[in-house]
């Protein structure tokens, strides 16, 4: 396991998923975390599973990640208890999807504001802070739809795809400025997380009536899809990808093991996007 003793880190939408097992898995490094999600009392939880194997490792609060000014404040919050910011994980995301031809304006921008926009408000605080206080690494959760297209989720595919190329522009710019920052992107495909039974489903309406959704989506009721079913009929190795998985290779990213990686997409996905 990489050595993350001394760090500090940020996880947003840490309330449950992908983003609960990085603040776990990084905790578990030895990295102080300052956990976030729009979703206080499953970001509360999340701290105290921290905290049972961490005592006092671990601190948590309410962020709407769209907020600019609050950017500011939650990482004060974090330096006021554990010291200066050296690792963010930017995970906090939503799916929502649907035709083109019916997608509204404020839907797409929401889904801009949540999925983009916020990875840039925190990877500017970050890189403000981080270049003045020895560096740091900044992980961007993506998704394999960031590599590739899918109908019913242009907006998504948008704005994941916004973030793996943002991603590599401010890599570019840490390192051309000598921040000692590093930018790195990660694209889970399926991923057996909450989201499935929240907003992705509107993304498998959007198709439902084409032989590839039918092959894919399982609805069980009016919104929850089964992950394990998707995964055996798109990915090579037959089964959803673990939130923890994910995780492991965010704390990789994290750590002093990847000092030479930098301004790359890192994609785990079961080898779903190699054929």
């Amino acid at each position: 396991m990489p050595d993350l003793s001394g760090q500090v880190a940020i996880v947003t939408g840490a309330g449950s998923g992908i983003g609960r097992a990085c603040a776990i898995a990084l905790a578990d490094a030895g990295a102080r975390v300052h956990a976030t999600d729009i979703d206080g009392p499953a970001v509360e939880e999340t701290a105290r599973m921290v905290d049972q194997a961490h005592d006092g490792q671990v601190t948590f609060a309410v962020q709407d990640v769209t907020d600019e000014a609050l950017w500011s404040d939650i990482f004060s919050e974090a330096e006021s208890v554990h010291g200066p910011v050296s690792i963010l994980v930017n995970n906090a995301g939503i799916g929502d999807g649907g035709p083109i031809v019916e997608y509204d304006l404020e839907r797409w921008r929401r889904l801009m504001a949540i999925n983009l926009d916020s990875v840039f408000i925190g990877t500017r605080e970050a890189m403000r802070r981080m270049k003045d206080t020895g560096g740091g690494s900044i992980i961007n959760i993506s998704s394999v739809a960031g590599l590739r297209g899918a109908p019913g989720a242009s907006a998504y595919c948008a704005s994941k795809g916004g973030v793996r190329l943002f991603t590599k522009a401010a890599a570019l710019e840490c390192a051309s400025m000598g921040y000692g920052i590093r930018v790195n992107s990660v694209h889970p495909g399926i991923i057996d997380t909450p989201i499935w039974t929240k907003s992705i489903v509107d993304m498998a309406q959007a198709t439902q009536d084409s032989e590839e959704a039918q092959a894919l989506f399982s609805q069980t009721g009016a919104n929850a899809m089964d992950p394990e079913l998707i995964a055996q009929n798109v990915t090579p190795m037959g089964r959803p990808g673990r939130a923890g998985e994910v995780a492991d290779l965010v704390t990789f990213l994290a750590s002093d093991d990847a000092s030479y990686i930098s301004g790359q997409e890192h994609v785990i996905d079961g080898a779903m996007t190699a054929r």
